[in-house]
């Protein structure tokens, strides 16, 4: 007991412990709500707009994995860096989140061009062509919320509040608004909505009370931004291979049922992988700034997620008989094996995006990620071919496997020079 006052005294005094315990907190907070908004509305939206609902839903979201990458381009790290290690600079951190801003604007207007020639080109996005471009409105949404702005000044309050607000109104619009399976086109629509009103109230913030100035979009200033943050961005893209690729891949050869059997069980991950992101991102300012923390951040990390994973795992039959319908229950088997991939995410998120890249080793962490996801991308067409969403969730897994292993391989190596 006495030993436990201590290292609480410890860390009340000190002032980096401090930050990152309330980072954490926060960020604790936001994921308590991911939890229970989704525990609200995953039985209603499972028994209104059923599996094929779901299938639609996914397919469109998995194509909008790619164009929110494209539109990121890795500076939810870059940036995060960048904006953490010159925060004191009011005039820096301006110009940062300027060309930040006007890039990835750019970035989805060019996507947005893209994606009305590829369903114009392909039957199966004519086919589900209004899903689509619904779920597209998410991506200004997105651009409009920067949270890593307040990841990287250390306010991650602001991001819990703002996504709360978001998920509330959410939540609330599902109730009063879906009410038969064609209805499934608002649950994008919706979320999006709640993006956008966030997002204002974001900028309204971060122009007003911090006193960032936005700056006039140039065409230099763009370009140096884009091609500073390549090999994260290229990094991110990379997975997309055997993470969303084989959402598509399901849906063009098992339809809308199989990809709503994967995303069903999907979702349960999702939850999980949220947690881990909240260990990360608390983290990720602290660790700019101070990398000799880093081992006690692996150990936080991958205990959680061996946790997480054991829970998924031997729950997944209750999750899925109290939280979906009947129609759901091959998605059980998802759960299992997506659950696995939970430890991996954790080891490749520890000692890739929360180490190479704070040693500013984009270039590294770019090869390992390439050369791992077209391996991904290779496995995926026989696994989703032959075995359906079974396939799908292997592919997954088996990829943020090699990429686990490859990452701390390559971590301690760099640790060594």
């Amino acid at each position: 007991m006495n030993n436990l006052k201590a290292k609480i005294a410890r860390v009340a005094k000190n002032k980096d412990a401090r930050i990152v315990a309330g980072n954490f907190m926060w960020l604790s907070a936001l994921q308590v709500a991911g939890y229970v908004f989704p525990l609200i509305t995953m039985p209603y939206l499972a028994r209104i707009i059923g599996v094929e609902g779901f299938g639609k839903i996914a397919f469109a979201s998995a194509i909008m994995v790619w164009i929110q990458t494209i539109a990121d381009w890795g500076f939810n790290l870059t940036a995060t860096r960048d904006v953490a290690q010159n925060r004191d600079n009011t005039q820096k951190v301006s110009e940062i989140f300027s060309n930040v801003l006007w890039a990835r604007c750019l970035l989805m207007l060019l996507s947005f061009v893209v994606l009305v020639i590829l369903i114009l080109l392909i039957p199966k996005f004519r086919e589900e062509s209004s899903v689509i471009l619904v779920t597209f409105l998410m991506i200004p949404g997105h651009i409009l919320f920067p949270d890593w702005f307040f990841q990287a000044i250390e306010k991650m309050k602001y991001i819990t509040i703002l996504n709360v607000l978001m998920k509330l109104l959410f939540t609330i619009a599902v109730f009063v608004f879906v009410k038969s399976p064609e209805d499934y086109i608002l649950q994008p629509l919706l979320t999006s909505l709640g993006y956008v009103v966030c997002g204002i109230i974001a900028l309204y913030l971060i122009l007003g009370k911090w006193k960032i100035k936005l700056h006039k979009p140039t065409w230099v200033a763009m370009w140096q931004t884009i091609k500073g943050s390549t090999d994260v961005f290229i990094n991110h893209l990379m997975p997309n291979l055997y993470n969303s690729f084989s959402t598509m891949l399901l849906g063009f050869w098992g339809g809308g049922t199989a990809v709503g059997v994967l995303d069903g069980g999907n979702k349960f991950i999702h939850i999980g992988t949220q947690v881990q992101n909240s260990i990360n991102r608390a983290f990720y300012p602290f660790l700019s700034r101070k990398i000799d923390g880093h081992k006690s951040y692996v150990r936080v990390t991958v205990s959680i997620s061996l946790i997480m994973c054991v829970v998924l795992f031997f729950g997944a039959p209750l999750l899925v008989k109290y939280m979906l319908s009947p129609e759901f229950a091959d998605s059980a088997s998802v759960i299992r094996i997506r659950a696995i991939s939970m430890v991996f995410y954790a080891i490749s998120s520890a000692y890739g995006a929360n180490y190479l890249i704070i040693k500013h080793k984009e270039a590294l962490l770019r090869k390992i990620t390439m050369w791992c996801s077209l391996v991904g991308f290779v496995l995926a067409w026989p696994l989703v071919y032959y075995y359906g969403y079974i396939g799908a969730a292997l592919t997954v897994t088996i990829s943020l496997g090699l990429l686990a292993v490859s990452y701390y391989i390559a971590a301690n190596k760099v640790e060594k020079q």
